[in-house]
């Protein structure tokens, strides 16, 4: 009970090392039987602790390794339906005007600015902020007819 500290698990315990104790007289040279027995008793506690310690050790990366499979799972998942909204984005962008597509492309992909744009495009500061806005409209519009479908 000292080591144990459950009654259920003490008297198996006890039945394992009476079950053992004939083969282990016959092993060694016994002095003192009481030291003795109390040495047995006390190896197979701290045996019997240390390999649930380690099953539960054991458990507890497999659950960990199972939980990070979940996660690295979840990610190539997230992943690939990033890569689908990507492409989804990408194939919208083509169906927009010459001009939509231009001033989308250079002010959110290649984070121009407006005045940058305009010396680019040749457009005036209104007609690029009309392309970019226009432009956004039309792909919220494309890209939730494709979710619809």
């Amino acid at each position: 009970m000292k080591y144990l500290e459950d009654e259920d698990e003490a008297k198996d315990a006890v039945m394992e090392i009476f079950g053992n104790l004939l083969s282990g007289l016959k092993k060694h040279e016994i002095r003192s039987f009481k030291p003795w027995l109390h040495a047995v008793a006390k190896n197979h506690c701290l045996y019997h602790l240390r390999s649930v310690r380690h099953m539960q050790q054991a458990a507890g990366e497999l659950k960990k390794d199972a939980q990070q499979d979940m996660e690295s799972g979840y990610l190539l998942h997230l992943e690939d339906e990033e890569e689908h909204r990507l492409k989804e984005l990408e194939d919208a962008i083509l169906m927009l005007s010459r001009e939509q597509r231009t001033c989308i492309e250079l002010f959110y992909l290649k984070k121009k600015p407006y005045r940058e744009i305009e010396e680019i495009t040749g457009s005036t500061y209104e007609q690029v902020k009309s392309h970019i806005q226009n432009g956004k409209r039309n792909l919220k519009i494309l890209l939730s007819n494709r979710n619809e479908r």
